[in-house]
């Protein structure tokens, strides 16, 4: 299914006393972009998010934001660093020997001294923690994929019409062709009857001026190639994802062919539909942007 590169997908999920939230959210960009914003507690997961996200997403510049909580009361503990305490009593002795103090350490104001106390996160279960982030970034992904699929379902249907568009500018400059000729013909005529005296014509040197001319602004080859580019590009629509890239080349190639039938264009109606043409050939460079 056609995708777009613009989405936003959210998940939050509690496992026992631990709330994981995960969002997503996307916009265009020429290579997979992904930038993670989460606590210091889960940067050891940073690999192997960027590697589970890849399941999901090709293209695309990616924000993600993860946010987790412990509800659980003994998140924290209390350490007594004893060696430590130890030392600061046998500071404190040397200096009330070395300068004649009395040493009125008490135990309240010991326990105050830098790291003697100190509160300590308790271990996590590795495991556990990727689990749960794991789920709450799965159903992030899935709601994220589902909205890029939705966006790239109308961004299908307006390429489709706009192909349908060019198409029907294609076939108004191949029906338009035989007249331009014929026009040539008629005006090439009237302007030797008008330099000659003599009403006898020699037709094939009029015929010779009609090929020559005909040569120089024939786009029948420009105009099958055209057609085909737009069958292809409407069957690349219908592949499914990932076809951003290659409908991106296909339009460069249909740029290309209308550029150089307006160029050999010299008459005014071919030219307006040349221009219409490259017009809608645009709008459709623009559209392919947003798709995977």
């Amino acid at each position: 299914m056609i995708r777009s590169m613009t989405g936003f997908g959210r998940c939050e999920i509690q496992r026992g006393e631990k709330k994981f939230t995960v969002e997503i959210k996307g916009v265009n960009h020429r290579y997979l972009d992904a930038n993670i914003r989460m606590p210091k507690k889960l940067y050891f997961f940073e690999t192997a998010i960027r590697t589970y996200l890849k399941r999901y997403v090709q293209r695309g510049k990616v924000d993600i934001f993860i946010s987790y909580e412990d509800l659980s009361q003994g998140q924290m503990s209390l350490k007594y660093n004893e060696a430590l305490a130890a030392e600061y009593l046998d500071y404190f002795r040397q200096m009330e020997e070395k300068f004649n103090l009395e040493n009125d350490v008490r135990i309240s104001s010991l326990s105050r001294y830098p790291e003697v106390f100190t509160m300590e996160e308790q271990d996590v279960d590795e495991d556990e923690m990727w689990n749960g982030l794991k789920e709450a970034l799965d159903g992030a992904c899935v709601q994220f994929v589902k909205a890029r699929e939705t966006e790239g379902e109308k961004l299908r249907d307006d390429l489709t019409g706009k192909l349908d568009a060019m198409k029907a500018l294609v076939e108004k400059i191949e029906e338009r062709s035989p007249q331009i000729l014929s026009e040539y013909r008629a005006n090439l005529e009237e302007k030797v009857r008008e330099l000659v005296a003599d009403t006898q014509i020699e037709e094939s040197r009029i015929a010779a001026e009609v090929v020559i001319f005909a040569d120089k602004i024939c786009t029948d080859e420009e105009l099958v190639r055209l057609k085909s580019h737009i069958d292809h590009m409407r069957a690349t629509l219908l592949t499914g994802e990932g076809i951003g890239r290659k409908l991106d080349f296909i339009a460069q190639e249909m740029n290309r062919e209308a550029n150089t039938i307006l160029s050999k264009a010299n008459d005014l109606t071919v030219s307006n539909y040349g221009i219409d043409l490259k017009t809608e050939i645009e709008k459709v460079r623009e559209q392919i942007q947003n798709i995977e």
